[in-house]
């Protein structure tokens, strides 16, 4: 996968338009992410022992086409292009050529 846990993140498309996060949570087999702050819903829990109810906030996973990666470099949006160093894999940003931490 080209976005990785950590990673800060811009949405494209959906009700949070425009809005940046971090990446929590990367489900590869569904292509979604979980982004901090972003596709936030809230959930009614009842009270189960010693546990509160009450009303919680939950991220939900937004599709990993729904997102673009801010470079750490040149801080826009860009695609990711691979560069092979010997035997490692490095990601690259497509703007400004530098690698991606």
């Amino acid at each position: 996968m080209k976005i990785r846990k950590g990673d800060e993140v811009k949405i494209l498309l959906g009700k949070d338009q425009g809005k940046t996060g971090k990446v929590m949570r990367v489900l590869p087999k569904d292509e979604r992410v979980v982004v901090e702050g972003v596709n936030m819903y809230k959930r009614h829990v009842r009270k189960m022992g010693k546990s509160e109810g009450g009303i919680i906030e939950i991220n939900k996973p937004v599709n990993i086409s729904n997102v673009a990666l801010i470079c750490t470099n040149c801080k826009k949006t860009t695609r990711v292009a691979f560069k092979k160093d010997g035997q490692v894999k490095l990601r690259v940003c497509h703007k400004c050529q530098e690698v991606i931490k």
